[in-house]
């Protein structure tokens, strides 16, 4: 028999301070998405505008009373709030209205955690939640002693919920370390792909923008992807050979979203340096998402935030098989660096973006004209392998080639440039 889903209630809140392009439909819809992540069922909605936040329920005691009368009449389990609540305000809140309480933050670390699949993501995840958790562990720990699981009770487990402050900032500081560990050991693979010339390009994107399926596309990584929110949590890289025969590392990572909370980009730095080392961005947009401009914006601020902003940048519009009309997109390729228009799913003008990468990177490779001895044929050889041979032809005496190739592999045939004879 399968489990019932939960009901939630939502709650949308803004304050009238805030001037941000995201309207109160904008945000249920994307809230609503990440309850369906959790397998919950939204049965009631409601919004609410704030002149300023109440200290000791965040919300007016008009509204959690009509949160309460809700709750009671639609038999619901779970009061969901989009804005970050204080633990305080969780628990007069959760001891108003009888029920559970969780806020946005809650609801996306549950999500990762039931994403997380690799030790490294579970890792993060669990760090994720135990730095959140810390500040809560006060008064009576009503937080802290949550039985019957259900949203927001994923990840370290009923059992973690219920340790001390100390052994919670002992489990923390064990975690960092590891991580650390970790974040060295990637450090250690990409010096040594620079030093063998090979690119890192890293996807980047809102969350369901078609990232691990444009890898998939792209390099048929087997990456498995649904259409919902945070389909990927790991990290996956694989090589790719582009059309000129250069070599990259073709990486996606953890999609983005709108005010992604700042603890969570600083637990999952371990996998997002991987953006932040990157030679080349490519920024997966969903153009048939309604919301698209202000989607792209979210990711620009997170960029920012890990200082990536102003790399090297394609901009992959993306999904334009779900577009009625296609007029739009020349004056996207206008608007957004470097537009290449896609589907990822169909196929459709995946050569052109291949073309594209092959350009932005064409400054990383070196175009040699040499005269090789005939005793050198594993230079010869070296250049099919590591780059694209323009022109060969055999004379008698020598081995005649112009190739790109990486820099360090042309330094290699630098000696025998026909040039310098």
């Amino acid at each position: 028999m399968s489990q019932s889903l939960e009901k939630v209630l939502l709650v949308v809140v803004q304050l009238k301070t805030d001037r941000g392009t995201w309207t109160f439909d904008d945000l249920m819809a994307e809230m609503e998405e990440l309850v369906n992540a959790c397998h919950g069922t939204v049965v009631e909605k409601m919004t609410c505008r704030l002149e300023q936040v109440s200290s000791g329920l965040y919300l007016g005691e008009g509204k959690v009373k009509e949160i309460k009368e809700l709750v009671q009449a639609n038999d619901i389990d779970t009061v969901i709030i989009n804005s970050d609540l204080k633990g305080s305000q969780q628990r007069n809140l959760e001891e108003e209205i009888g029920k559970k309480v969780i806020d946005r933050t809650q609801l996306i670390l549950d999500i990762f955690a039931r994403r997380a699949k690799s030790v490294e993501g579970k890792m993060q995840v669990e760090l994720a939640q135990l730095e959140y958790l810390l500040p809560r562990l006060v008064g009576h720990g009503v937080e802290m002693s949550r039985l019957g699981g259900g949203i927001g009770t994923m990840g370290p487990g009923e059992t973690k919920l219920e340790v001390d402050r100390r052994r919670i900032r002992e489990k923390v500081d064990r975690l960092r370390r590891e991580l650390k560990d970790v974040t060295s050991d990637r450090s250690l693979r990409r010096k040594k792909r620079q030093d063998d010339g090979i690119p890192l390009v890293s996807l980047v994107g809102y969350t369901n923008a078609g990232k691990s399926t444009l890898l998939n596309t792209l390099t048929q990584a087997g990456q498995v992807t649904h259409d919902g929110l945070f389909t990927t949590l790991d990290s996956l890289s694989r090589q790719l050979i582009l059309p000129n025969h250069q070599k990259i590392v073709l990486s996606d990572t953890v999609g983005f979203l709108h005010e992604l909370p700042h603890h969570l980009i600083e637990s999952f730095k371990a996998t997002l340096e991987e953006t932040a080392s990157a030679d080349l961005l490519i920024h997966v947009v969903d153009v048939s998402h309604p919301k698209f401009r202000n989607l792209h914006a979210s990711v620009m601020a997170v960029l920012k935030e890990l200082d990536a902003h102003e790399k090297p940048m394609i901009t992959v519009l993306n999904k334009i098989d779900r577009l009625e009309s296609k007029a739009v997109l020349r004056e996207l390729k206008l608007t957004f660096t470097n537009a290449v228009a896609v589907s990822a799913l169909s196929g459709e003008n995946i050569p052109g973006l291949l073309a594209e990468i092959a350009q932005q990177l064409s400054s990383l490779l070196e175009t040699v004209e040499v005269a090789l001895p005939l005793d050198r044929m594993d230079l010869v050889n070296l250049a099919h392998k590591e780059g694209h041979v323009n022109v060969i032809t055999y004379d008698s005496d020598a081995v005649r080639l112009s190739a790109s190739l990486p820099k360090k592999f042309a330094g290699l045939l630098q000696k025998f440039s026909i040039r310098k004879r």
